[in-house]
């Protein structure tokens, strides 16, 4: 008889204890990976609607004349962003990203992949390089 009520008691603990929900603070680091997240995605939607002005006002200086020499001509293009790590440090923040892209040129379909390295720097963040694959060098 005292093994169901034990039982009983360690199940209604259980069912307590989990019943409240802890609100943890998002942390400035996390803040941040958000922001460059956004970031990217933004810049990939001025580059498929070719939004000149938008892809300036996300970029620095050199960073923005880094697209403007690396982007190719094409008629339409999909281009889809996965994030796999954020690093941080006290002048930039880094951010791994795996790329696939579609882009027809004059009635030709060429598909691309690639991993890439952005950096942002600055406060908001803007970015200031493209390293390894660039998706916006695309299509090659």
């Amino acid at each position: 008889m005292k093994k169901p009520l034990i039982l009983l008691l360690i199940v209604s603990f259980a069912l307590l204890s989990c019943g409240k929900k802890e609100v943890k603070k998002v942390t400035e680091e996390s803040k941040t990976a958000q922001e460059a997240i956004a970031l990217a995605e933004e810049i990939k939607e001025a580059y498929l609607k070719r939004d000149l002005a938008a892809m300036e006002k996300n970029t620095t200086k050199e960073g923005y004349r880094e697209l403007l020499g690396a982007i190719k001509s094409f008629d339409k293009a999909e281009l889809t962003f996965s994030p796999k790590w954020v690093e941080m440090d006290k002048a930039a923040v880094s951010m791994k990203i795996a790329w696939s892209g579609k882009w027809i040129v004059s009635g030709e379909t060429i598909e691309e992949r690639g991993t890439a390295l952005f950096i942002f720097e600055g406060s908001p963040l803007k970015l200031s390089r493209v390293l390894r694959a660039n998706p916006f060098k695309q299509p090659e």
